[in-house]
């Protein structure tokens, strides 16, 4: 009777414990866990993370791999480059908050001065490719941009965006990257006053020249990097057009975009989705090849913002643009709103 009683112990799954064990050995070993807590906020290529770690690639390319089998980074493809990105818990692994409690933990500690120092060198050398680009093809550069999306084909709908915002009676507009200024005229017209920001001369100078043209009398265009400027006023709503791409960290643009924002603003964002068309590097300074929405969204929940309406524009080209808008928070603190005069 008791025989009968007894059953056979029900074993784990051999390939989940494999996989499991493959976890662990990934995550017990300090660099790889240093490779990951960069990860978390960036996206990098080998020879980018084995300047920041200042060891040789095969080595580093080894604990990528130990990363990638563990299910712990996953890669995707710019043109004929490879970028790492750390890959989110799994819902369907048994160990998912094991693996969320350990990205917590990697957040939660800081980090060293000497990978902050490096991870801003490697943001520089690619900042730096775009201003060089912008330099020298600054007569070329909306002819090539207009070979992706010409502004005409999105601009209605982002304005027809803009115009279900509430506003202030006296609101103020930033464009960050205002390229020719195509737009300004239209922002000139919606808000009380508007300031066009650029880091690249040529490029401001032709946006200038068109509001002088047009008498735009409440458009400042101002010689500056938004994402290091401490002096800008917040905005009300901050419009970046076809601008993302070109910035050496995505996600950290989004936290200083958001921090240049009202409580209550918006950012408007028009960018391109993924694609593979790496040609764009070359002929158009693109820096990345779009951005999945899922991406934006999850940058910008990371940077205090809020999820708004969203539109997604097919071309006949093949490309495929989004138009992402995001708010704060009305609890959020606020930044100074004075500090850019007329």
């Amino acid at each position: 009777m008791l025989a009968n009683r007894l059953t056979a112990p029900v074993l784990p799954d051999t390939s989940a414990i494999e996989q499991l064990a493959a976890f662990c050995k990934a995550t017990g070993d300090s660099l790889r866990l240093e490779i990951l807590r960069v990860l978390g906020s960036h996206s990098f290529g080998v020879l980018e993370l084995a300047q920041i770690f200042d060891i040789r690639q095969p080595a580093l390319s080894h604990h990528l791999k130990v990363l990638a089998n563990a299910g712990l980074v996953s890669t995707r493809r710019e043109g004929t480059s490879i970028f790492y990105r750390r890959s989110l818990p799994d819902a369907g692994q048994p160990w998912q908050a094991l693996h969320a409690q350990l990205l917590e933990g990697l957040d939660a500690l800081p980090q060293g001065e000497t990978t902050r120092s490096a991870i801003e060198q490697v943001h520089t050398q690619r900042a730096e490719l775009s201003r060089q680009f912008f330099a020298r093809f600054a007569d070329g550069t909306p002819a090539q941009q207009d070979l992706i999306a010409h502004f005409g084909l999105y601009r209605e709908p982002l304005l027809a965006l803009i115009d279900t915002l509430a506003l202030p009676a006296q609101a103020l507009a930033i464009e960050v990257g205002p390229g020719e200024g195509g737009f300004l005229p239209d922002l000139s017209r919606r808000f009380q006053r508007v300031l066009a920001l650029d880091n690249a001369p040529p490029m401001l100078e032709r946006a200038s020249q068109l509001c002088r043209e047009a008498g735009l009398a409440n458009v400042d265009c101002l010689l500056v990097d938004a994402l290091t400027a401490s002096d800008l006023p917040a905005a009300d709503c901050l419009v970046c057009n076809m601008v993302l791409h070109h910035m050496p960290a995505p996600a950290d643009a989004l936290q200083r975009l958001a921090w240049l924002l009202k409580p209550g603003g918006s950012l408007v964002l028009t960018e391109l989705c993924s694609h593979d068309q790496s040609w764009v590097r070359d002929s158009c300074g693109d820096l990345w090849l779009g951005f999945d929405p899922q991406d934006l969204g999850r940058w910008a929940a990371t940077a205090g913002l809020l999820g708004g309406h969203s539109q997604y524009l097919g071309l006949r080209n093949g490309f495929q643009l989004q138009i992402q808008q995001f708010s704060k928070p009305l609890s959020t603190h606020a930044i100074p709103t004075e500090g850019v005069t007329a």
